[in-house]
């Protein structure tokens, strides 16, 4: 495994970086994602392998990286911590996520109170090897917790110097006015793809209104926006449950993401690529977070970097999907 600090700034692919949202973060669009280094939904991943992605990334000038406590109970955390060591700080970006009150059981239940927040975030420092935490998120909304308490929750961590910025995951237009009223939460991370485009009547233009950094995730949508199945495969993680990947629904979804294939060709991208593009055209999306297993799929991913559709293009692959 190379030792990063042996890479120097001419060894690495220059990314433009944006601004996120009004927060003083500046990240690639093409987000590194870590939700399969967790070891549970998507089955067992060599380490070896999720480590070398981590490195590739970096090579490529990908400096965004999100994880959450939450995967395999802090294991992503720690995955992602070995990936990034000997990185110089300042060029990487990482955000995490506190919602789970996991215990060594196995069990969890859903906590963001004040007290929990300040505690968990020191356990997530540890297990990412960090001074600091580039962007913490709440995971999900916790009903059960003023949010006032979150919100001073994080303010006493971001003085502390511990984090840098705070937003939310999962959280829908209403939930995230009300954070909003109590605490400066910069970004919302929803669940957002071109065959399932939510958000886009209320969560997007309000976030474009308000100038929130919105970091999408699930944008390839669990894989079927690759073009990569033919509606027949079967599988063994958390897929193997999910409707979209079963009977008809799955052959129907794999053939409207195949009419993305001509557009792709004539563009000269693959059709992960043509979605990645297609999505970062929203005005209201920052960046985009694609799960990576291996470095051939976050090199992939970031060949859709810098890449402009014309609005016919725009247009055309949304009509070919059904959208």
């Amino acid at each position: 495994m190379r030792d990063l600090t042996d890479v120097g700034e001419s060894e690495v692919t220059q990314v433009e970086k944006i601004r996120l949202g009004s927060s003083e973060l500046m990240v690639t669009p093409i987000c590194f994602g870590c939700w399969q280094m967790g070891q549970t939904f998507w089955g067992k991943q060599p380490k070896d392998t999720l480590v070398e992605a981590v490195h590739k990334a970096l090579e490529l000038g990908v400096n965004f990286f999100d994880t959450a406590d939450a995967y395999g109970d802090g294991e992503a955390e720690r995955i992602l911590g070995e990936g990034l060591k000997g990185a110089r700080r300042e060029r990487v970006v990482v955000a995490t996520k506190v919602f789970h009150h996991f215990y060594e059981d196995g069990s969890r239940h859903p906590d963001l109170s004040r007290d929990y927040i300040l505690w968990e975030c020191e356990q997530s420092l540890k297990r990412l090897n960090l001074d600091y935490i580039d962007l913490y998120q709440c995971h999900s909304f916790d009903p059960y917790t003023h949010p006032g308490d979150v919100a001073s929750a994080m303010e006493k961590l971001k003085e502390s110097g511990k984090i840098k910025a705070y937003g939310v995951s999962n959280f829908s237009i209403e939930q995230f006015r009300l954070a909003r009223t109590f605490g400066n939460f910069t970004t919302v991370q929803p669940f957002y793809n071109l065959i399932e485009p939510k958000g886009e009547t209320d969560l997007l233009p309000y976030c474009l209104a308000e100038d929130i950094g919105v970091l999408v995730y699930s944008p390839l949508m669990r894989g079927l926006l690759t073009g990569k199945f033919t509606g027949e495969e079967k599988f063994e993680d958390l897929r193997g449950n999910d409707d979209r990947f079963k009977g008809e629904k799955f052959k129907e979804l794999a053939g409207r993401v195949r009419n993305l294939k001509p557009i792709a060709d004539r563009l000269g991208l693959t059709i992960a690529q043509l979605s990645l593009a297609a999505t970062l055209m929203h005005p209201a999306i920052h960046v985009v977070i694609v799960g990576t297993k291996n470095a051939k799929q976050i090199e992939e991913a970031v060949g859709a970097a810098g890449k402009r559709l014309n609005i016919a293009d725009y247009h055309a692959v949304r009509k070919a999907l059904g959208t």
